[in-house]
């Protein structure tokens, strides 16, 4: 069993920046395939970004140049830093982690989130205008 407990959101003013950590504990973390999503009121779930285990990453073309995903193997804690954020970033934010090792690196796919089976609790994020 995968727990993952998420931290660092807030209201932040366009342009400004946040951090978000999502603790992992899980027994092989180092293997995990690690994602970000969001979802705002009244929206779909969306797509932000991918870590894979060997360190490939992969973002959704609306964060792409401003969000970065890293990892912490010595903290099990993986990151979301998010950069010029935007209002239209508001949403709460939720890392997942996927132990299955079936997702191929380098590309994102909408079926691939059936392997996300651990989920965060979710962090508010606001950018206001």
């Amino acid at each position: 069993q995968v727990q993952l407990v998420e931290s660092g959101g807030g209201l932040v003013q366009a342009e400004g920046s946040l951090r978000l950590s999502c603790a992992v504990s899980g027994r092989t973390f180092g293997s995990y395939t690690m994602a970000w999503f969001r979802q705002a009121p009244e929206k779909e779930r969306e797509f932000v970004g991918i870590s894979w285990s060997g360190g490939r990453t992969y973002y959704a073309d609306s964060v792409k140049g401003r969000f970065t995903i890293s990892r912490d193997s010595a903290k099990n804690t993986v990151y979301l830093e998010m950069n010029s954020l935007k209002p239209e970033d508001t949403a709460v934010y939720y890392c997942a982690a996927d132990t299955s090792g079936r997702i191929p690196s380098g590309y994102w796919y909408a079926s691939y989130v059936r392997h996300f089976r651990s989920w965060g609790q979710g962090t508010q994020v606001t950018v206001s205008s």
